[in-house]
């Protein structure tokens, strides 16, 4: 995907201002016949609480590595913050009661969103096969789709099936990031496809209306539709593997299957990546908790992918950490790697580290992503309490120790 598939700019002073797709007509049809109850194979590759909402069939039993109801419920940090904006008008949300096109939403992104089928093969004593059962985004009109890492995870073969054709086509993967649960697959030798825009979830607000579209559940004749709003901003989950951050959350209903489909906002721009749902364990409750990788940060982990780039290596701070068990926010150091960047800034343990260069740390999953967002030998602004009092120090950040 390439940059240019962001928002072109409109010449003038003043920047475009993006408007709600046409209200839906007032028209009141009658309910429709309820859908005949499906079950279907779960897995994941998250934590327990946390599903990777992919669907895998015919033989996952021998697959699947983690249960779904396990207790507790998902790391999860981040603030929501104010809905209030001065761009309000661009919102989908207006204060004159302007309905979301939810049709009008669907007409415009629908063609580019495909259902995806890979074989999976694991080995090893638990390994097996089966097939996974995902979605993804068209994003350039030569065949580029986006869809999330754990659809194509140990693929031997993927197939896609665009919208409006019966035939499944041939994609290879060109790259996958299983950090940040992305991948970009190629279907080889094709032009003129319908390829999605791209919005800003920079500009996103809580409370913005969304819709989400997906091959949930697997279920045949075409992706299922839901719509909710925006919950929360910059989600930070711990998934066992790896740390996500910059998530939004929403209250669309996402189900196994949705993977790798779209968020889109009102004008019909796709803001998000559908990647996992929080689930309901033992004490505890979760209903319509689902998070989407924001595009903005997609973009460049995909244009990374497409060029076979490997990542950047990442900082070291040289810390343990954990939740407080308090409640306070922040990422309380349990122990501090002698001779680490830590270390010669005069962090120790029992320092509630609460903002790494001004951005707030909400535990100790952020707190791991806000230094591994950054490149050895940067020097980093970690402010934390001790004793009741704030203090801030600069940290040079170094390179993980080898074992």
């Amino acid at each position: 995907m390439d940059s240019t598939l962001l928002d072109d700019a409109t010449a003038g002073d003043s920047p475009p201002v993006e408007t709600p797709l046409a209200p839906e007509p007032p028209d009141v049809q009658p309910p429709a016949e309820p859908a005949p109850t499906t079950s279907s194979p779960k897995w994941s590759r998250r934590t327990a609480a946390l599903i990777a909402v992919a669907v895998l069939s015919g033989g996952t039993a021998a697959i699947a590595t983690h249960a779904l109801d396990g207790g507790g419920a998902p790391t999860i940090f981040g603030n929501a913050p104010s809905a209030n904006s001065a761009n309000s008008a661009a919102r989908s949300l207006a204060l004159s009661g302007t309905k979301l096109n939810v049709a009008g939403v669907v007409d415009a992104v629908g063609p580019s969103v495909v259902s995806i089928r890979a074989a999976i093969t694991r080995p090893g004593p638990f390994g097996g096969s089966g097939e996974a059962a995902g979605t993804g985004v068209i994003i350039s009109s030569d065949g580029e789709i986006m869809t999330n890492a754990h659809v194509i995870d140990g693929a031997s073969s993927v197939k896609v099936t665009l919208a409006g054709e019966s035939q499944a086509r041939t994609a290879t993967v060109v790259g996958e990031d299983a950090d940040n649960d992305l991948a970009l697959l190629k279907i080889a030798d094709v032009s003129g496809l319908p390829a999605a825009r791209l919005g800003k979830s920079a500009d996103v607000k809580v409370g913005d209306d969304v819709v989400a579209i997906g091959n949930a559940l697997a279920l045949r004749g075409g992706p299922t539709v839901t719509r909710g709003i925006v919950s929360a901003l910059d989600r930070t989950l711990d998934t066992g593997e790896s740390t996500m951050t910059g998530l939004i959350q929403t209250d669309a209903s996402i189900s196994s299957g949705n993977s790798g489909g779209p968020l889109v906002d009102a004008t019909g721009k796709v803001i998000g990546i559908n990647s996992a749902v929080a689930a309901s364990g033992q004490g505890s409750s979760a209903e319509n908790i689902g998070f989407a990788i924001a595009i903005d940060n997609a973009v460049p982990i995909l244009d990374r992918l497409r060029n076979h780039t490997a990542a950047a290596a990442a900082g070291y701070l040289g810390v343990r950490s954990s939740d407080p068990a308090d409640g306070s926010r922040g990422a309380l150091i349990a122990s501090v790697d002698a001779g680490s960047a830590a270390a010669k800034a005069g962090i120790k343990p029992g320092d509630l580290i609460t903002a790494v260069d001004g951005k707030a740390v909400d535990g100790a999953a952020a707190l791991g992503a806000a230094v591994k967002a950054h490149t050895p030998g940067t020097p980093v602004r970690i402010t934390f309490i001790r004793n009741n009092q704030t203090r801030t120090v600069t940290a040079d950040l170094s390179t993980r120790p080898t074992p």
